[in-house]
């Protein structure tokens, strides 16, 4: 006859690792559309405070273009977005 004591041991630690872990709320696509929000606030003002307009190339700040400051606002809010991602699936208490 097989020995069950362990298979049920196995069992109830199982069940009271769902159990604890039901506790737990998914809020992360909301945390996640509240990160993106974060990261796009900050890209504006870096393309700001770089003289750029975010969203429009052309005339105002154009010399901010030629120094490099668009592609490392850009590089950031990139940085900054794949954290983000990371929070869509995460449990949050």
């Amino acid at each position: 006859a097989p020995n069950r004591s362990g298979e049920t041991i196995f069992n109830m630690k199982t069940f009271l690792y769902l159990l604890l872990l039901s506790f737990a709320v998914v809020g992360g696509p909301a945390t996640c559309a509240a990160c993106y929000t974060a990261c796009n606030a900050a890209y504006v003002s870096c393309m700001t405070a770089s003289g750029l307009v975010a969203g429009s190339t052309g005339p105002p700040g154009w010399w901010a273009w030629l120094t490099g400051a668009a592609a490392a606002c850009s590089a950031s809010q990139g940085a900054c977005m794949s954290v983000c991602a990371a929070t869509f699936l995460a449990p949050t208490p």
